[in-house]
């Protein structure tokens, strides 16, 4: 099939690469704008857009997708479908009608349960124990198209957003894949209109840990908050990143207060927390219990200082 792909993240990469290994005739990869990264704020390509270029694809990077030179181009390429995966923008209607079978949206979960910017981090933080890839007839709404096909899996005890992301990245490209021998043979099924949840989009102060939560709760936090913006608890000398933690929901104590120092362990509004791997403000990621030594904890101590209002009363 003569396709457009557009995608802009790591997540999208497998697929543009596998619909080019299906044999499939990529007349245009779009991406995003280039963007600053890293401390340097240097301008650099997004991964997609990077790739596109060490395949020798066409590659589009538009600012503007309803007006300027973009629109016509694309109406011009003579499409039998569009792939998008993690784009990142919503396309006008007029960019959704131009393909032959229309555009179709390859999505991190099994709709209608996570639509949205976030499915990942979401279906973590959720303590879901299955999620998916599915692909949707794209429609002026977000996510809310008929699908054409889905593949589940399981999260593992410990699964972090970052390996489910992973994961559902190479699922993804089979999917996609399999739904473009679909197109012109089955027609797509409606959603279902109940089990409708919403995956917001990802802030930095998501990672912020209120220890008088449950201990449950605050694992899934830090869990699907990883690696991005990762999980982190405020104090009055800055905040104290938590690498990786273990809920004990056996044991308990006063809210913020150490119960054990090898292996550090941190009392919860229920249950307790066992601080695994912890950085300290301005230092490297190290174990709880060096941690502990660093911030010359005895048992019975809060961990830290937490500013007015953290934590309770």
């Amino acid at each position: 099939m003569r396709l457009a792909f557009l995608g802009t993240p790591t997540f999208a990469v497998p697929t543009l690469e596998a619909l080019v290994s299906a044999g499939h005739e990529v007349a245009l990869v779009v991406s995003q704008p280039d963007r600053p990264a890293g401390r340097g704020n240097v301008l650099t390509r997004p991964p997609v857009a990077q790739r596109a270029v060490e395949l020798g694809l066409p590659l589009a990077q538009p600012k503007a997708l309803r007006a300027g030179p973009f629109p016509e181009r694309w109406v011009a390429l003579g499409l039998d479908v569009a792939v998008v995966v993690a784009y990142g923008r919503i396309l006008p209607d007029p960019l959704l009608a131009a393909p032959r079978f229309g555009c179709i949206n390859v999505h991190a979960s099994l709709l209608p349960r996570w639509r949205g910017a976030a499915p990942i981090q979401r279906a973590v933080l959720a303590g879901d124990t299955t999620t998916g890839v599915c692909t949707q007839q794209m429609e002026p709404t977000l996510d809310t198209g008929p699908l054409y096909c889905h593949r589940s899996i399981d999260l593992a005890a410990r699964e972090t957003s970052g390996s489910l992301h992973d994961r559902l990245m190479l699922l993804a490209a089979e999917v996609a894949v399999e739904t473009l021998t679909l197109l012109g043979h089955r027609e797509p099924v409606p959603q279902a209109t109940d089990g409708v949840t919403w995956a917001d989009k990802i802030e930095k102060d998501d990672g912020r840990v209120d220890l008088g939560g449950d201990c449950l709760a605050i694992d899934r936090q830090v869990r699907g908050m990883s690696p991005w913006p990762g999980g982190w608890l405020a104090s009055t000398d800055g905040p104290l990143k938590l690498g990786e933690v273990e809920p004990v929901p056996e044991i308990s104590g006063p809210v913020g207060t150490v119960l054990s120092l090898d292996p550090l362990v941190v009392a919860c509004g229920v249950g307790a927390l066992r601080l695994v791997r912890v950085q300290l403000p301005g230092r490297k990621m190290v174990t709880g219990a060096e941690a502990a030594r660093g911030l010359r904890r005895a048992v019975g101590d809060p961990l830290v200082n937490p500013p007015v209002g953290s934590w309770g009363p």
